[in-house]
């Protein structure tokens, strides 16, 4: 099963933080990313929140926390990043 990963962040100008979100999908895959949803704050546009699942929590938080994505983010734009691990406990659709 895998696991999730919810980020809510505020960027200074969503277009070049998507150039950059784009560039770093190998390394994402790589270190563990297998699929991802990024939503903007319906008042806010450069209020984003990436939703992603992931083959574990810990590959989360090596690749989240690692210095490489500090700068990354710096590059990108990112204010005060919030990150948060999380684990399935249920899924069902209506």
């Amino acid at each position: 099963m895998l696991d999730h990963v919810l980020i809510v962040h505020a960027v200074k100008d969503y277009a070049a933080w998507k150039k950059v979100f784009d560039e770093a999908a190998p390394i994402r895959k790589a270190a563990g990313e297998r699929s991802y949803i990024v939503l903007r704050d319906a008042a806010d546009a450069n209020r984003v929140v990436h939703f992603s699942q992931w083959t574990s929590v810990a590959d989360a938080r090596a690749f989240f926390e690692s210095p490489r994505l500090v700068e990354i983010r710096r590059l990108a734009g990112v204010e005060a990043p919030e990150f948060n691990y999380l684990q399935k406990l249920e899924e069902g659709q209506l």
